[in-house]
């Protein structure tokens, strides 16, 4: 299943995008859910909270989903 994050800023970074999803409450749980789980950008491995996402990507986190990010 994909679910669509959209976006009015040119880009989301990937802390902020985990928040948006539901997918982390806070900062601090990005950090862990970076350190614990396998996140890909555009099947990139990725454990930066600061990477930038921006539309069209993909972002697929392990054992929960796939998002794609759409212009608003």
């Amino acid at each position: 299943m994909q679910d669509k994050i959209r976006i009015t800023t040119p880009y989301i970074t990937l802390g902020q995008l985990l928040k948006e999803a539901a997918v982390a409450d806070t900062g601090g749980m990005v950090k862990i859910i970076l350190a614990e789980y396998n996140i890909f950008v555009n099947d990139e491995h990725e454990e930066r909270r600061g990477r930038k996402v921006y539309p069209g990507d993909r972002v697929e986190v392990e054992d929960t989903g796939t998002f794609i990010v759409e212009r608003a």
